[in-house]
């Protein structure tokens, strides 16, 4: 999947602006999200690791000043008999994660999914301080677009080797998304 990176004044952009920053924080206060680890979001990144078989998954909600991984799955940490070992506790991603870290901000400004296959193959994200502080070399994001078209952040699913996602692996992200959006849109009004 090719991906073609914002410029500003003949330069690549490292971390993309985001003009929705305050309203997207905004919204997320609105709804509750991204300030502390949600149990149902912890499930719903678990489960999102089952679907695909990557050790990581997440879900991120993005603000102002950071990233906040509300749902987190990491390796070894929950399921019984996981296929995937225990990473090393400096290999672990945080709850909290800098702005310029990772690939949920460019998900983010593009509002689309964003297929990395192999980082290394991209540099600009083969620089990205996820690489060499967790090691991740693939990532596979899609964004969480509620009902008043703000992007609340992601859902995301991360791999310490090179993966090929394919267009399955795109149709079970976006899948997802659209998933995790309708119960954020149903605790909103009550629902659950």
């Amino acid at each position: 999947m090719s991906y073609d990176p914002p410029r500003t004044a003949g330069r690549l952009l490292l971390t993309p602006e985001d003009r929705e920053a305050p309203a997207r924080t905004l919204r997320l206060r609105r709804l509750g999200l991204g300030e502390r680890a949600d149990p149902s979001l912890d499930a719903f990144a678990d489960h999102l690791a089952q679907v695909t078989g990557a050790p990581y998954a997440m879900v991120n909600f993005i603000d102002e000043k950071r990233q906040y991984f509300a749902g987190l799955y990491t390796p070894g940490e929950g399921r019984v008999g996981t296929e995937f070992g225990s990473p090393p506790p400096q290999a672990r991603p945080g709850r909290v994660m800098a702005r310029d870290h990772g690939y949920c901000p460019h998900v983010v400004v593009r509002r689309k999914a964003l297929v990395l296959e192999d980082v290394c193959d991209y540099p600009r994200f083969a620089g990205n301080p996820v690489v060499d502080e967790i090691g991740i070399r693939s990532y596979l994001g899609a964004p969480l677009i509620d009902r008043t078209g703000i992007v609340l952040g992601t859902v995301c699913v991360e791999d310490i080797e090179p993966r090929p996602w394919g267009r399955a692996g795109l149709d079970t992200i976006k899948a997802m998304a659209a998933e995790l959006v309708e119960r954020i849109e149903l605790r909103e009004s009550g629902g659950i």
